[in-house]
């Protein structure tokens, strides 16, 4: 774990500091809406080597985070998982950033190119990876 990883996992954690961390390791975040337009969660979605990370945030303590195949096609709603945790915020988040960044080849299935995300009006964005 780096220094700036035991920063975050701490006793003294920052939520914030915490989700600038996932936007610098290229996290790109959504907000999904309800009909009258108001956020229902913050979700990151990072897609990297053979892997999808989703973190879901409802609220500081309702928070979400999984590690799926890269082909996976549901994010919201996964046939399969490779790591799963929700609880608080600093519990969650501090467990996203100790993940190793490549699965292992063995439960590889193929390098993620990206996916789709739900969006406003029905309509989905395709998220690549970087």
């Amino acid at each position: 774990m780096s220094s700036a990883e035991t920063d975050v996992v701490g006793s003294a954690f920052d939520i914030e500091q915490g989700l600038q961390q996932l936007i610098a390791r290229g996290y790109q975040f959504v907000h999904p809406t309800n009909g009258a337009g108001e956020v229902q969660a913050v979700v990151g979605v990072r897609v990297h080597d053979n892997v999808v990370d989703v973190v879901r945030l409802n609220a500081e303590d309702d928070v979400e985070a999984t590690r799926l195949p890269g082909s996976e096609q549901n994010i919201f709603a996964p046939a399969s998982t490779l790591w799963r945790s929700r609880g608080e915020a600093s519990q969650v988040l501090g467990e996203v950033l100790a993940l190793p960044e490549r699965q292992p080849a063995s439960t590889a299935v193929s390098t993620a190119n990206g996916c789709w995300v739900p969006g406003r009006g029905g309509r989905s964005k395709w998220l690549a990876a970087r």
